[in-house]
């Protein structure tokens, strides 16, 4: 009887597999796909145009041998703590003191989100004048009378990308606060009530009781300011163009210069494929922690 009703549930909620179908192939062939291109690729000595001349493992001998590509990886380190610690906290910050019924939220939290609506570029080009020596902030407060004052972090190579992470943080904060403060708002009221009650500090309510039931919310939101620190491109493009020099080149950057400039596909394919490499070491724990220990209990 069993074997007989095991056609039915495979086309049981036939119109929604049918209508996922598009999606499904779209993810296997452009996705899958188009990484298992990129790799098989990498190994290869193409230049212009993809050539199956493999090579071994010499444009990954020749990546790590770059100075430029070990600055791109030391300033997307340096960006991605900064950037990941900054966000969570401030947001956080942010949303607690919005969770408090404060007067004209929605006129603030507007404020904080509006950034948000701006592109990279946009918000490039911003702090690229907010930072400028002569026009922006530290020509504003010279002319008040502070002949000393210095902060042009873009013009200085030792100090740029935290320039660019300041840019960052303004423009992703406000998307990471109403992440947290939908959280909060999801908090029964009960369990604050009870924390009052027992007269537990709203540290220490705040630490050990509402962060850990906002878990989901924090995986959404490193989940979302992960992928943006794989991926920033354009604003560092829109503030510096890697410079001055090469101090704020990022592997992103990288990854284009050489393959669409340089005419050098296999090493731009060989630094994809070390910037793939780098989510998957961060991804595939994640997940198996994340669900594969849920089947096993």
């Amino acid at each position: 009887m069993s074997k007989s009703e095991r056609p039915n549930q495979l086309f049981r909620n036939l119109n929604a597999k049918v209508a996922s179908i598009p999606m499904v192939l779209t993810a296997l062939v452009i996705f899958v796909g188009g990484s298992a291109w990129t790799v098989l690729y990498s190994f290869t000595n193409s230049k212009l145009l993809p050539r199956l001349n493999f090579v071994g493992l010499d444009q990954y001998y020749r990546l790590w041998s770059t100075p430029r590509w070990l600055i791109s990886i030391e300033n997307l380190l340096v960006y991605g703590v900064l950037s990941l610690v900054f966000s969570l906290v401030i947001g956080f910050m942010l949303a607690a003191l919005l969770d408090q019924k404060i007067r004209f939220e929605d006129t603030f939290r507007t404020i904080f989100l509006y950034p948000f609506a701006l592109s990279f570029i946009v918000t490039g080009l911003v702090w690229q004048w907010l930072l400028n020596p002569e026009f922006g902030i530290q020509g504003v407060v010279r002319g008040l009378g502070w002949e000393s004052f210095n902060f042009d972090p873009l013009y200085n190579s030792s100090i740029v990308i935290y320039g660019i992470t300041i840019a960052a943080l303004w423009q992703g904060t406000g998307l990471i606060m109403c992440l947290m403060l939908a959280g909060l708002r999801g908090i029964d009221e009960d369990i604050w009530k009870a924390a009052r009650v027992d007269g537990i500090p709203m540290w220490k309510t705040y630490l050990f009781i509402i962060i850990p039931m906002m878990r989901p919310v924090f995986v959404t939101a490193l989940v979302i300011i992960a992928a943006g620190i794989v991926k920033v491109y354009d604003l560092v493009v829109a503030q510096t163009s890697g410079g001055p020099g090469i101090a704020s080149e990022v592997p992103a950057k990288y990854v284009y210069d050489y393959m669409f400039f340089a005419q050098n596909l296999g090493q731009g394919f060989a630094a994809s494929t070390m910037m793939l490499l780098s989510v998957l070491i961060v991804i595939v724990p994640w997940a198996y922690l994340e669900f594969g220990g849920r089947k096993r209990v």
